[in-house]
């Protein structure tokens, strides 16, 4: 069969460490055309894989045609970029917050199911072997119910990932529209969603901007969730743990506890009420400075391959969005949100 032939919008990090090799890895791929407005970093890229470079995401729809799109722009252009992929005829896969609004989420669906083409919001965490192995040890029911949880996100910020440092969009609110909620905060509301096969019916939230100087967009939020089952509990977002990163998740249940991403062998730990220890070895949760492969680009292009709608939705990107929103809802009312 030919070859699915993959565009990619921005090459910026999450481009350069996850997408781009991902792709080239791909037996099913063929990388076609690099987009960015800093043409040296789309150049680099078409030479590197016999590809054409572009500044302009419109002029290479019109004239490349591509199966398929790989979004990785600043978050204030990724509706757009999207619809305009998916109005080209493109399948689309594309970065999280997948929007800056319900509105633009929404109007990505419309476009793409207007156009029979796939929109698969990247959500890395779902794919990361500890959060697997989560979800099936809860799905078992040994545990009983779910009751409280904790899940926090937290690195020392954007300045050495990207590759712009502290000059990164990330920091320009116009192009970033949130700061660490959009950045991490939503990978956990994805998560808790996955993990525990439950929505979020309430938040209520303290979101600021802490420490990080010169820039508006917040760096850490604090939000309460009570779900649809009535378990309660935490979502942490931070850009200030300067001390290292933090991607941990508890689970607390009738019988037990279930800690993931707490300890560096041991990615899960199950602690159950009457004494007996668990303790799984996984593979790990992929970090900035330990880059794992997502799993996002091969089950994209296996959607693709394979004719399947991707296991991340945009319906499912618009429900972990849509608790991001109400999160800064309820931090300028002061409220509860109710979604």
């Amino acid at each position: 069969m030919s070859k699915i032939r993959v565009a990619v919008v921005g090459c910026g990090s999450i481009s350069k460490y996850r997408h781009i090799p991902e792709y080239a890895a791909n037996e099913n791929v063929e990388l076609v055309a690099f987009c960015d407005p800093v043409v040296e970093r789309a150049q680099k890229y078409a030479d590197e894989y016999g590809a054409k470079a572009y500044t302009n995401y419109e002029d290479m729809l019109s004239e490349l045609k591509p199966d398929a799109v790989s979004v990785c722009t600043p978050n204030y252009l990724h509706a757009a970029v999207a619809i305009a992929a998916a109005n080209a005829g493109a399948h689309v896969l594309v970065e999280k917050p997948m929007a800056s609004t319900d509105e633009e989420a929404a109007a990505m669906i419309e476009a793409a199911s207007k156009n029979g083409v796939y929109l698969m919001v990247g959500h890395n965490q779902r794919f990361m072997p500890p959060h697997v192995k989560a979800k099936e040890i809860l799905q078992k029911g040994e545990l009983g119910k779910v009751l409280s949880f904790r899940t926090s996100f937290g690195h020392p910020g954007p300045e050495s990932w990207s590759i712009d440092g502290r000059e990164s969009w990330f920091f320009r609110k116009e192009e970033a529209v949130m700061g660490a909620m959009g950045d991490l905060g939503v990978h956990k509301s994805d998560l808790i969603r996955y993990l525990l096969d439950d929505e979020v019916a309430q938040v209520s939230a303290f979101i600021d901007t802490i420490d990080k100087k010169g820039t508006d967009v917040d760096d850490n939020a604090v939000v309460l969730l009570r779900m649809k089952s009535g378990a309660i509990g935490t979502l942490v977002a931070s850009w200030t743990y300067y001390k290292g990163e933090d991607n941990g998740t508890l689970i607390w249940c009738q019988n037990g506890l279930i800690k993931i991403g707490t300890h560096p062998e041991d990615q899960i730990i199950v602690e159950l009420r009457n004494g007996t220890v668990e303790r799984y070895n996984v593979g790990a949760i992929a970090t900035n400075d330990k880059q794992e492969t997502s799993g996002v680009i091969n089950a994209f292009i296996t959607s693709i391959v394979t004719n399947t709608p991707p296991s991340i939705t945009g319906e499912e990107g618009r429900k972990s969005l849509e608790v991001i929103l109400a999160a800064f809802e309820a931090q300028a009312t002061g409220k509860v949100i109710s979604l």
